[in-house]
Parts: C-alpha cells; sequence; structure tokens
C-alpha cells in the first residue's frame, strides 16, 4: 500500500504550543496511512519537489514571516491538488505581512474580544470568553462536521475578516457589550473549507491551547479536515 504523504510546518510564536499542538495529531496521521515529515520552518515550502509529492499540509505557525519563493511554493502545491490544514493562529494568523498567503487562505484573525477592563490580570485568560461555536445548514450535511452538534467553548473567540469564496461550515457570534466599540452582534466564520486550483484547504479557528485542541468536538472536525483536504485522485 503507497502511503499517503504529510507535511507538518510548524513554528512561529511559542505562545500556542506549535511542538506539542502538532504532536497531538501525528499518531492519528500515522494511524490513517500517512508518512509523515515534520518541518520547523517555512524553508521546505520552497522545496519543488518535496512540495510535488505531498498530500497534506498541516500547518501551526502564529504570525513569522514568509519569503516570496516559500509561498509561491506553497500556493503551487494547493493549486495542483496538496491539501492544506491548521488552526487558530497556526493558519488563520500567519505571515500578516503577505496579502497572497490571506487570499490563499480566505480568512484572517483581526482580533479576540476580552473580558471587561475591570476584570483583567494582564494574562492570556484575559481573552478568554465563554461563547457558542454552531454548525452551519452546509456544515450539518459536510464530511468535516457532519453530526457535530453546536457546542461551548471558554478560550479565546477569533474575529475574522474573510471573502465569500470560503464555505462556511460553523460560526460564532461576538455579542455586544457596553466597554466594546461595535454595535450589533458580528458572526464570524469559525470553521470553514476553501477550493483552490486542484486543492482543499481547511481551517479550524478554535486552537489557542493543548485543551481546547482536546476537546472531543474540536479534535474530531481538526481530524476530519485533515482527512477532507488531503489530496484526492482527481488532483493525482
Amino acid at each position: 500500500m503507497t502511503l499517503k504523504k504529510a507535511l507538518v510546518v510548524r513554528g512561529g510564536w511559542e505562545g500556542h504550543q506549535p511542538v506539542e499542538a502538532t504532536e497531538l495529531f501525528l499518531p492519528f496521521l500515522r494511524s490513517n496511512g500517512y508518512a509523515v515529515r515534520v518541518e520547523e520552518s517555512t524553508d521546505v515550502y520552497a522545496d519543488a519537489a518535496e512540495m510535488a509529492g505531498t498530500d497534506l499540509i498541516v500547518q501551526c505557525i502564529t504570525m513569522s514571516e514568509i519569503t516570496r519563493e516559500q509561498l509561491a511554493g506553497l500556493s503551487s502545491a494547493v493549486v495542483a491538488g496538496t491539501g492544506l490544514t491548521g488552526w487558530h493562529g497556526g493558519i488563520a494568523d500567519s505571515f500578516r505581512a503577505s496579502s497572497d498567503y490571506l487570499h490563499l487562505v480566505g480568512g484572517q484573525f483581526a482580533t479576540h474580544p476580552g473580558r471587561e477592563p475591570c476584570e483583567r490580570r494582564g494574562g492570556p485568560e484575559d481573552n478568554f470568553l465563554p461563547h457558542t461555536i454552531t454548525v452551519t445548514e452546509a456544515g450539518r450535511e459536510h464530511p468535516v462536521t457532519a453530526g457535530i452538534e453546536d457546542f461551548d467553548l471558554h478560550t479565546e473567540q477569533y474575529w475574522v475578516l474573510h471573502d465569500d469564496l470560503i464555505d462556511v461550515l460553523a460560526t460564532t457570534t461576538h455579542p455586544t457589550r457596553p466597554w466594546e466599540p461595535w454595535h450589533r452582534p458580528v458572526t464570524s466564520p469559525a470553521v470553514w473549507t476553501r477550493r483552490w486550483g486542484a486543492g482543499r484547504i481547511v481551517v479550524t479557528t478554535p486552537g489557542h491551547s493543548l485543551d481546547v485542541l482536546e476537546n472531543p468536538h474540536v479534535r474530531t472536525i481538526i481530524e476530519r479536515g485533515m482527512l477532507w483536504a488531503t489530496r484526492t485522485a482527481s488532483a493525482s
């Protein structure tokens, strides 16, 4: 049996624990027939031969920078059929200075609203809010989210800027609060897919910390996203 090839690319801001977070999913990939290669930088994206043979990219790089050559390699691979997936800042808050990267993934982290200012103590918990992940009608039929009911989290709630070429599988709504400047609730995509050339992209915005990634709903969505994004026979 020929193994599928998964490339895990991790790094960037350490607050999202890129090593520990990606290690959670390596056993799943291997048990599902993937040969896994792990890289600690985006240099591999510029390796055309390596990228051409990759069926799935799992990216976990928050912020950081990407060169023109690396981005061209990543984009070309996806257009040719390589799948791309990730969670939270590792895919939705990567390479802020690259408009072409933002165009590729279709959505970009803008903010995560916080607690009332008088309750903030200077730690990451200042941005942890209770919120609901709501599965859309499309999501109820999609292989990545089918059978998953709406669920609640207490963690960062991403506010995402996006275009309408994405297929939204789940959303989350930011309510109005007396200390915030917006005047009506704002609904952001929380899970989406995107077709780009022959490639498939899946973005899951929950995943700030290991406990969130271990939430059974979040973990199921991420793992199904890996399988769905993987290069299909028609893209080979």
